[in-house]
């Protein structure tokens, strides 16, 4: 092997090295390949709806690398059933690490609705038909009101902020553990909503 070709050598083998961790390791990327990963979307395995703007990219990156398989089978759940017609109930995916609820239910008045945070489960909530309005804060900006209730993996919480979101057809939230929500506000008028709620275990 001439010098020339142990050069090129070399320098592939850095070039490789340098790069292959930040392929792997979602904690590491870089802004820009964040964000390309995230735009690419073929993490929903083609299920159209988009994710609303306060979805956490770097934290879904991360969880869904640790677990690929879970996360693709319930993205396409979510594309491959007609969940306008899905009856309402609890479907397990993977027993209870990974299930879906499909619920109907009349929207709240502000009052009326809590925001509560979750340790062990991710949400991915989708309005199938009708609207609403979802409260979304860092957990930081909460206080807790009712202690965590393990056996429902939910804690509920009070603030004085808020950060309306609206949730309709077409587009979905992700919510992990440091993500305070406050589901099913009414938009305007108290009206009837069917939600898909998927549960995905993360700790």
């Amino acid at each position: 092997m001439t010098n020339r070709s142990i050069f090129t050598l070399i320098i592939f083998i850095m070039i490789t090295g340098c790069s292959q961790p930040s392929k792997t390791s979602p904690e590491q990327w870089s802004e820009q390949e964040l964000s390309e990963w995230f735009a690419k979307g073929e993490w929903k395995q083609g299920w159209t709806a988009l994710p609303d703007e306060t979805v956490n990219q770097r934290e879904l990156a991360i969880q869904y690398h640790k677990n690929p398989e879970r996360w693709n089978k319930v993205f396409t759940f979510l594309k491959e059933n007609n969940l306008e017609e899905l009856p309402t109930g609890r479907y397990e995916l993977e027993g209870p690490a990974l299930y879906v609820n499909v619920d109907e239910y009349l929207t709240k008045n502000e009052e009326d609705a809590r925001f509560e945070a979750h340790r062990k489960y991710a949400d991915i909530q989708y309005v199938v038909s009708g609207k609403e309005r979802i409260g979304v804060l860092p957990l930081g900006l909460t206080s807790v009101s009712v202690p965590y209730l393990e056996e429902n993996d939910i804690v509920f919480l009070s603030t004085e902020e808020n950060n309306y979101r609206p949730a309709q057809p077409g587009k979905f939230f992700v919510f992990f553990p440091d993500d305070a929500h406050q589901p099913c506000v009414k938009s305007g008028e108290n009206a009837q909503v069917r939600k898909i709620v998927a549960k995905v275990l993360i700790n």
